[in-house]
């Protein structure tokens, strides 16, 4: 009985690891199956469907939504034409490129052209290719291509100096990398269906290239490298990249309308910075600002040099013709001047010019950076503190309203300033409207309260202090200072004082709070601030917190009353 029951029993667990092992096979196909599903689903997903599966703070900082398609195949097709594409390029870059470089040729120079071009034998890569969707409807299609070239050409340029002095100056080593974009407007009922090709450089990502004199070093000419090397990015910059474009007409017509024109105008008050990284081993640095839409020579705008202080108080004014608001920024560099020596880049920062309300005046600190394409660098390096007024042209004045209150329009003073522009263009004719400058100069009355302040830093042993406060209007350098209240750091003082201000759009209001004390006094905070609000509200009362101080606000009250005038220079 034992051998049968042992048969018996064999075949049945048989049996039951028989239908385990055919149940676990059909779930792990079933598992595949469903697998499988799964992702052909996801293969199908756009980056709309994810972003609506999972918010964009969830992804890992590796996970990257990009338009832009591959040019795989585009790329192996440009390797087997380059040869030709070599040949063919070469002579028409010489014949169009020699007259950009005269046009921008430096004074040192007295010649420029080349003597050898060949674009070598290693092919650019296109990286990616986007349809821009997002652009408003403007009748065309728009590309961009972006662009990498470590090429190898053979190119030398034939270089005479105001000495009379001939060099053979080779270009080697270049390295590019940048964005172009492709505008076929307008489109038309005739093949090819685009009345014309616009070309421009959207952005240029990196350019690097060597250059060395045949049989010499060009080290040894002081002024000539950093003058070719001048030339070659200022041509790049003024003739071909964006707002900047080519066009190539393909059918017969008038495409003026598709060159680049001023749009606007750009207004910009650089106020101040603060907690800039000091440059220098002795004492603090010397620094001043760069200002830019464009980075041309003749568009860039340099403040003046503030010297050994790392908060630099500048209230100076620039204007900036603005071509393409959508997509131009204003940049600034603050640099420490060295002297004779290269000044060194403390930070810089951007702002686009797309995120201001036309007629609106935006208040703004921003946080210098070190690098505007790279942000690896997170060190603290300072802040900037701008004002920003973009207005385009030719648009009906009473759109404009008051920055400060949306519901009230915008004053007079503002309005005069919309009207003389300052080397702005007539929004129909494209030219200039005037050959003179015309400045609108307020003066005016500007009543300032200070009430009180609070938490200000204890600096008595018994946690008080005695605190005071100095008001500065700092063109006039006129001063005034209110009573000591003694022994608090919330005082309220209730002091009114008048000031008599001849040019309000340029002046701006110094307000310091002291400590007095038997033995000296120490400074516990200031604050800042132009008279723009003031000017534009006519009344305000606000807080204030204290720069330089660990806590603390002071509570004002200014009231304006001006009258504007006007002087052509």
């Amino acid at each position: 009985m034992s051998f049968f029951s042992g048969i018996f029993l064999g075949v049945v667990v048989g049996v039951l690891l028989v239908i385990a092992f055919a149940r676990a096979g059909n779930a792990r196909a079933k598992h595949r199956s469903d697998l499988a599903t799964t992702i052909a689903a996801f293969a199908r997903m756009t980056a709309q469907d994810s972003r609506k599966i999972l918010p964009k703070e969830f992804y890992p900082s590796w996970v990257v939504f990009t338009q832009r398609q591959k040019l795989t195949w585009l790329n192996l097709q440009l390797d087997k034409i380059w040869p030709y594409v070599d040949a063919a390029a070469s002579e028409l870059i010489r014949s169009n490129v020699e007259p950009v470089l005269e046009e921008f040729r430096p004074v040192i120079l007295s010649s420029l052209k080349f003597s050898k071009l060949t674009l070598g034998t290693v092919a650019p890569s296109f990286t990616g290719i986007s349809v821009l969707e997002d652009e408003p409807d403007t009748g065309g299609i728009t590309l961009e291509l972006e662009m990498q070239w470590d090429g190898n050409p053979n190119i030398v340029l034939d270089i005479k100096t105001k000495l009379g002095v001939s060099l053979p100056v080779q270009v080697k080593d270049i390295a590019f990398t940048g964005l172009f974009r492709l505008i076929f407007k307008p489109l038309v009922d005739e093949f090819p269906c685009f009345g014309a090709v616009c070309y421009s450089l959207r952005k240029k990502k990196n350019l690097d290239f060597k250059l060395k004199i045949i049989g010499g070093d060009i080290s040894s000419i002081p002024g000539v490298s950093d003058a070719i090397e001048e030339t070659i990015r200022d041509a790049i910059e003024g003739t071909i990249t964006w707002p900047v474009r080519k066009i190539v007409p393909i059918l017969a017509g008038d495409y003026s309308d598709l060159e680049v024109k001023p749009v606007g105008t750009l207004e910009v008050k650089l106020v101040q910075a603060k907690e800039l990284t000091n440059k220098d081993i002795i004492g603090k640095s010397d620094p001043y600002a760069v200002l830019f839409v464009r980075p041309l020579k003749e568009r860039m705008k340099t403040s003046k040099t503030i010297n050994n202080q790392l908060n630099p108080i500048w209230n100076e004014h620039f204007n900036f013709i603005v071509e393409d608001a959508s997509t131009q920024h204003l940049t600034i560099r603050v640099f420490d001047d060295e002297g004779v020596q290269a000044s060194e880049l403390i930070g810089c920062a951007q702002v686009a010019l797309k995120d201001l309300e036309p007629g609106k005046v935006k208040d703004v600190w921003l946080k210098l950076v070190k690098d505007l394409e790279i942000q690896r660098d997170n060190k603290y390096r300072g802040q900037v503190h701008l004002e920003l007024l973009y207005y385009p042209y030719g648009t009906d004045q009473s759109l404009y309203i008051n920055p400060f209150n949306p519901d009230y329009a915008l004053t007079s003073v503002e309005k005069a300033l919309k009207m003389a522009p300052s080397g702005s263009e007539d929004a129909d004719s494209g030219k200039p409207s005037s050959p003179k400058k015309r400045d609108t100069i307020v003066r005016g009355v500007l009543s300032v309260t200070v009430i009180a302040a609070e938490d200000l830093p204890a600096v008595d042993f018994m946690g008080k202090a005695d605190p005071y406060v100095v008001l500065i209007m700092k063109k006039s350098e006129t001063k005034v200072k209110t009573r000591v209240v003694h022994d608090t750091v919330n005082p309220v003082w209730n002091q009114t004082f008048d000031f008599l201000v001849e040019d309000a759009l340029h002046d701006m209001l110094i307000v310091e709070v002291w400590d007095h004390d038997t033995f000296g006094k120490d400074k516990l905070g200031r604050v800042i601030m132009t008279l723009t609000r003031a000017i534009l509200e006519g009344e305000i009362q606000d807080n204030f917190p204290l720069e330089g101080a660990k806590s603390g606000r002071v509570f004002l009250h200014l009231k304006w009353a001006a009258q504007p005038m006007f002087r052509d220079t």
